[in-house]
Parts: C-alpha cells; structure tokens; sequence
C-alpha cells in the first residue's frame, strides 16, 4: 500500500509560481515511478509530468514543457512539482500518482494509487 498526500497548491496570480509537494508512504514508493495529473472541472483528468524511480528520466505534457519541473527527493519519500510562469489555463485539481514497480505512470490506467489532490487557482 501507499498513501499519497499533496500540499503546496493556492490561488496565485497569471506568471506566479507554486511548488506542490507529494509525500508518500508505504514500501514501493522508492522503485516506483510517479506521475502529476490535473482535472479542471468539467474536463478529462490529464497528465502533466512524470518522474521514474531513479529521478533520472522526466516526462511532461506538451502544454507544460518549459514551464514545469518534476524532481524527487527518495530521502524523503517526496515528489515536487515546480511550476513557473502559470496560466489561468493551469487552474486545476492536481493530483500525484505511484505507478506499478520500476514503471513511470503517463496514462490515468498505469496508476496504482493516487492523492486526494491539492487545487490550484490561476488569475488573470
């Protein structure tokens, strides 16, 4: 089992920066990849980035490139979301996500377990 819990979201204005934060528990977190989704409301949960097991290979959505940036920390049993030069288009539900062992999650069907999601809120 794992449990997910994410923090760092809030109400920020369009060009701000958040950091959101992702902390696990549970054994699997360490040789599992883990991903950053988002929902905004009336739309498909979307993949945003996505990080393997070792913190060597990132993954992200076209939307964000650039912009965003995955790292973890395994010492911590924590994944980060850096996320620059925001847009009201940002404005979401973000949730993280573990994948199967040794897999990195790019697709809702390749989580195994997910957060209760932290809500971001951009301005214009």
């Amino acid at each position: 089992q794992v449990q997910l819990v994410e923090s760092g979201g809030g109400l920020v204005q369009a060009g701000g920066s958040l950091r959101l934060s992702c902390a696990a528990s549970g054994p699997i977190f360490g040789i599992a990849g883990v991903g950053w989704f988002r929902q905004a409301p009336g739309k498909e949960r979307e993949f945003v980035a996505a990080i393997d097991w070792t913190g060597g290979t990132s993954y992200y959505a076209d939307s964000v490139k650039g912009r965003f940036t995955i790292s973890r920390d395994n010492t911590k049993s924590t994944v980060y979301l850096q996320m620059n030069g925001l847009k009201p288009d940002d404005t979401a539900l973000y949730y993280c996500a573990v994948g199967r062992p040794l897999r990195t999650p790019r697709q809702r069907d390749e989580c195994e377990y997910w957060g209760q999601g932290t809500q971001v809120t951009v301005s214009s």
